[in-house]
């Protein structure tokens, strides 16, 4: 099972809230699509400044090691976690291009593929949009502690089964 996170586009002029076909379900973990082919998989994805960056790091990186006379094997190796770290954090990349966009996260979703992540999140959205918000008088006050007064001597914290004295 996959975890996505689900991200609400800003309105555009003229409506009141965005569309739910415009929003966005980003898979959280690893995408092999960007390990393996990191610049094209970072342009296919419309995040340019990201690629840039990947694209300089990796040039400046290269003339560096070779700069020290760094061995082939370690300029491989610091290529591979270079597109490894690209891997892992593709995901955080999309939703950092979403925030500063604008978009809103709505939260999490668990499922199997995005349909069912799709599904299970519309499911439970249009719940929440349809329930009566709970009344005010019900929800007890933050301020009021739950116990009053000292701990009695019989109360444990922990794993022990008696209180030491």
């Amino acid at each position: 099972m996959s975890t996505y996170t689900v991200h609400q586009p800003p309105p555009r002029k003229g409506e009141t809230a965005s569309a739910p076909e415009r929003f966005v379900f980003v898979r959280d973990g690893f995408y092999f699509a960007a390990f393996l082919l990191g610049p094209l998989w970072l342009l296919w994805r419309r995040l340019w400044l990201a690629a840039v960056v990947y694209v300089a790091a990796n040039i400046l990186l290269g003339i560096g090691l070779r700069l020290i006379g760094a061995p082939v094997a370690v300029q491989f190796l610091v290529g591979a976690l270079m597109a490894l770290l690209l891997g892992f954090e593709a995901a955080s990349i999309r939703r950092w291009k979403l925030t500063r966009r604008g978009w809103t996260m709505l939260g999490f979703v668990v499922g199997e593929d995005v349909e069912t992540a799709e599904r299970r999140f519309f499911a439970e959205w249009s719940k929440r949009a349809n329930a009566p918000p709970p009344p005010a008088a019900s929800l007890p006050p933050a301020s009021v502690p739950v116990r009053r007064g000292p701990p009695s001597p019989s109360d444990v914290i922990g794993l022990f089964p008696e209180p030491r004295t």
